[in-house]
């Protein structure tokens, strides 16, 4: 399986300076600061990358999953919300909350609730996220 890659550059002291992140295939990039991490600022943060890698990653997973139960889903919609708080004095990444929907033909709506929680535990993204809460809403 292949290696995948990103760079960050930052310039200038923590509270006013500013950085750039750039994913390797150059399809994703930003503008991060202070103000967009750590308050209300505009600019993507490192965590907001975490909760689309996780997202995009935990919807292929239940698709997988579906496919080898014997269902081809005609949509999965997932988000993730990715929690920083403060732990021991240091932003901490704390909880990672996932909500997903989809349209299952054949799939009830319990079927639909267990294919989604075992997505959950066999998420790469998620495994690489062990130490964090990580919580699953499926949204009808």
């Amino acid at each position: 399986m292949p290696t995948r890659n990103a760079q960050a550059r930052w310039t200038g002291p923590l509270k006013t300076g500013s950085g750039e992140l750039k994913t390797g295939s150059g399809l994703i990039s930003g503008a991060y600061s202070f103000p967009s991490r750590f308050e209300d600022g505009s600019g993507t943060t490192p965590e907001e990358l975490i909760a689309a890698a996780h997202a995009g990653c935990y919807a292929m997973a239940f698709s997988a999953l579906l496919g080898e139960a014997g269902h081809t889903p005609d949509h999965i919609d997932a988000e993730a919300r990715v929690t920083l708080s403060e732990v021991d004095g240091k932003p901490t990444i704390t909880k990672v909350h996932l909500e997903v929907s989809g349209s299952v033909p054949g799939l009830d709506a319990a079927g639909f609730q267990e294919q989604a929680e075992v997505a959950k535990a066999f998420c790469p993204v998620s495994r690489a996220l062990a130490g964090v809460e990580i919580t699953l809403e499926v949204v009808a």
